[in-house]
């Protein structure tokens, strides 16, 4: 039976702003993605049966239809009616590296994965944006998942504009094992709080939209300018999960005092990374870390930041 293993890379949140409420009960976004090495293995292969199958070695990760990477299966059985027919099931096996429940688009890079397997399973011959529209139907950040690298990001996340990636950086994560923090939990509280600050109308929601491409952060991304990257990393969701986390808070406000290029929350966390200029530095920063606040159930990745999404594994 044939079978594709692949890469699915992390992603963090350089920048999230909340723009306002959208007639499809998302919200409106703008947000500046990147990948990172931090990366899940998934293996996609042909089983010869009409089934879809889930295997993880991480035992809180679901293998039915509530698996974001499960969904993305029967999404292209339902899709690709024909081929699903011809050459069957699929068993979906993940090697899990990224945390669950951080901030960190491990189920949506999964479901990627899953995307891409599959078109070369099937030998569809799908476009890269083919893909990312499919990717679209299950989730808002896995359009970005399957190409990666960095981008601004608008709509509710699927409206992607690529950017040169500062891949010269890299990255330290810190994550409680005991925190996992749910993204609808997050959006709704912001809502409730500070939907006063939301854009009051299409106009003043285009402009802020379209402000984010002019915005300084992403001149200095474009400029390869990694303190002022650092200095400008910024998450509103930070203003409704900090306060909520206090651990989460103290774990953010440790790690600025040490000599990183700037620090931040990733998506609706319960991840903290600090953006740091060398492996060296990284592992440094993580050792002081570790001293300072010395809780078995901390976390701690290195990685750096990639250009790259879902890949082939070699």
């Amino acid at each position: 039976m044939q079978s594709y293993s692949l890469i699915a890379p992390a992603k963090i949140n350089l920048y999230l702003e909340i723009i306002g409420d959208r007639p499809d009960g998302y919200h409106e976004l703008a947000m500046i993605l990147q990948s990172i090495g931090l990366a899940d293995r998934i293996d996609v292969r042909a089983n010869g049966t009409d089934q879809i199958r889930m295997y993880c070695d991480d035992p809180q990760v679901p293998s039915d239809e509530s698996n974001l990477a499960y969904r993305a299966a029967a999404l292209m059985a339902q899709e690709f009616p024909q081929s699903y027919k011809q050459f069957g099931g699929v068993d979906i096996t993940i090697e899990k590296r990224i945390p669950i429940g951080a901030g960190l688009a491990g189920g949506s890079t999964d479901a990627a994965a899953v995307l891409v397997g599959m078109d070369l399973l099937w030998k569809l011959g799908l476009t890269q944006i083919e893909i990312q529209e499919l990717a679209a139907m299950l989730g808002s950040d896995i359009p970005f998942c399957v190409t990666g690298g960095t981008a601004i990001a608008t709509g509710r996340g699927e409206q992607l504009s690529p950017l040169t990636s500062p891949d010269f950086l890299y990255a330290v994560l810190a994550k409680y094992g005991d925190i996992a923090i749910s993204t609808a939990w997050a959006y709704k509280t912001y809502r409730q709080q500070f939907r006063d600050s939301y854009a009051p109308d299409n106009e003043t929601l285009i402009g802020r939209k379209q402000r984010v491409h002019s915005g300084a952060i992403v001149s200095a991304i474009t400029q390869r300018d990694g303190k002022r990257i650092g200095q400008l990393l910024y998450n509103d969701l930070e203003r409704v999960v900090l306060p909520t986390y206090p651990k989460v808070a103290k774990l953010r406000q440790t790690l600025e005092e040490l000599d990183t290029l700037g620090v931040m929350m990733s998506g609706s966390g319960s991840t903290v990374f600090a953006l740091v200029d060398s492996q060296a530095q990284a592992e440094t920063v993580c050792q002081q870390l570790r001293t300072l606040l010395p809780n078995p159930d901390l976390n701690l990745w290195t990685t750096q930041l990639t250009a790259s999404g879902i890949q082939l594994a070699h």
